[in-house]
């Protein structure tokens, strides 16, 4: 891999992936991490059961690559596939999706990316009930949590993932923070 190659958009990588196969590791490095994090906060595998997850998703998406649509961002759709072959792992396994756990660091961002609820948590204490609220939020919601405030998708992005509309991610947006709020009051945390 050249420095030149390094520097293309992804939408270049994968039309060059199309007719040279190495091109593809380009993409993988530059999504596998990412969309490890991804997988991790919306399921409750292991890393071994995440890691086939993330080598599934990049196969269905080097075998569709002649179906992309670059009008779309391919970050969307590869996080679209990611999040449709955790679904379907899930399935297979018959097991309803147990609540992922948030790391303090993505919690505090949720914090401060604008969620009206105060900017500073006083206690480590009510951090850690704060965190279980999100943690044991219905994946519906949790999902367009980490997509919004922990892997900074716009609206847009988020939309192209989920195949929602925009009023309806809102709302999902709009009752997390609601579920959040109502909890939080109800066990009396403080907060700064």
């Amino acid at each position: 891999m050249n420095e030149f190659q390094v520097e293309k958009s992804d939408e270049e990588l994968v039309e060059l992936s199309k007719n040279d196969p190495d091109v593809f590791g380009e993409l993988v490095k530059r999504y596998e991490q990412r969309l490890f994090g991804f997988v991790r906060r919306i399921s409750y595998y292991s890393t071994e059961d995440i890691e086939d997850i993330i080598q599934d998703t990049f196969i269905k998406v080097y075998k569709n690559l002649n179906a992309f649509d670059s009008s779309f961002k391919f970050s969307s759709w590869i996080y679209r596939i990611a999040r449709n072959t955790t679904f379907d792992a899930i399935r297979k396994k018959h097991a309803r999706p147990q609540a992922a756990r948030l790391e303090e660091e993505e919690l505090i961002k949720i914090f401060r990316s604008g969620l009206d609820l105060e900017k500073e948590i006083i206690a480590n204490d009510d951090l850690s009930k704060v965190k279980k609220i999100i943690d044991n939020m219905p994946i519906r919601y949790k999902e367009i949590f980490v997509l919004k405030f922990i892997e900074e998708k716009s609206y847009e992005e988020i939309m192209d993932i989920v195949k929602k509309p925009k009023g309806t991610i809102a709302t999902l947006i709009s009752r997390g923070r609601k579920i959040i709020s109502k909890e939080v009051k109800r066990q009396k945390i403080i907060l700064n």
